[in-house]
């Protein structure tokens, strides 16, 4: 698979599959056979997928307590299993708790924060995570100390790179300005049906800063909503012999040589073909017409 960076001559450079893999669905109701995602995983490696991204709050359940980490220790699991530790850049997130009922909440505060990461160190078995995220901003911290935080922790050496999630262009450029080159991407919605996101893209490419579009395949559904919704990507995987996911991921690479997309899968054949887009190359025209679409 053609690879992108992440990172910067500070903090090191990382290659990574040009498309990831999101990890949040891996037995978010326990409805998935191990051996599945197993597969999956091994699928994911052998067609070049070497980004994988969980957080801590990924997890099943109406025990938030029992819900939290879930996904962090299945994903440890199955790649000390399967002995792949050295093939894969392993992300993971902070930032977002779970309540009882199985509901989210925020919390940004400098407390839940370092707790956070030395939890994640131990779950996910590792002395350092490469590539931790602030999951979401808390409207009850204010944005620059949950930064300041932020910097605590990468300064301690716990983390390798940080990531946000969820941040607008005026808090990319804030968290530029107190993280410096410890600050490496971005992880924002972005889809054929959630576009909104494009100022996003265009601060990240300005700093040097990963893109990573999270839920990047939203909007496609059914073939009926698809050819109703979006019918230029519909058309354009006929015509070139390729899936509508396909088409949509290879979009969204298009956007920018900083984006690599994070498709969720929980069987090998989705992430072989999601895996594929990362060849597609999309004319000037077909571009044009999915930009309009």
């Amino acid at each position: 698979m053609k690879t992108r960076e992440i990172g910067n001559d500070t903090v090191g450079r990382v290659e990574v599959g040009a498309v990831g893999l999101g990890l949040m669905t891996f037995d978010q109701d326990g409805a998935h056979p191990r051996q599945q995602l197993l597969d999956t995983v091994t699928a994911a490696l052998d067609a070049g997928v070497t980004l994988f991204d969980t957080a801590d709050a990924y997890g099943f359940g109406d025990d938030g307590a029992d819900a939290m980490g879930q996904n962090e220790r299945l994903v440890a699991g199955l790649l000390d299993e399967l002995g792949v530790r050295d093939r894969v850049v392993l992300a993971t997130k902070a930032g977002h708790v779970r309540t009882e009922g199985g509901g989210w909440g925020l919390d940004g505060s400098r407390e839940h924060l370092v707790s956070a990461v030395d939890a994640s160190l131990a779950r996910l078995g590792v002395d350092q995570i490469a590539l931790w995220q602030h999951h979401r901003p808390d409207p009850d911290v204010p944005y620059e100390q949950v930064l300041e935080s932020l910097r605590e922790v990468h300064e301690s050496g716990k983390v390798r790179m940080v990531g946000l999630s969820n941040a607008d262009p005026a808090q990319i450029r804030l968290a530029h300005s107190v993280l410096g080159d410890a600050l490496v991407s971005v992880q924002n919605q972005f889809s054929p049906a959630f576009r909104s996101s494009r100022p996003e893209i265009d601060v990240c490419e300005e700093l040097g800063l990963a893109f990573l579009p999270w839920s990047p395949l939203g909007g496609l559904g059914d073939a009926k909503s698809l050819a109703e919704k979006h019918p230029a990507f519909a058309e354009i995987a006929e015509a070139r012999g390729a899936s509508a996911q396909q088409v949509a991921l290879a979009w969204e690479l298009a956007q920018s040589p900083v984006v690599i997309p994070i498709p969720g899968a929980k069987r090998p054949t989705s992430i072989t073909d999601s895996a594929a887009a990362a060849d597609l190359e999309l004319t000037p025209e077909e571009l044009a017409r999915l930009d309009a679409d």
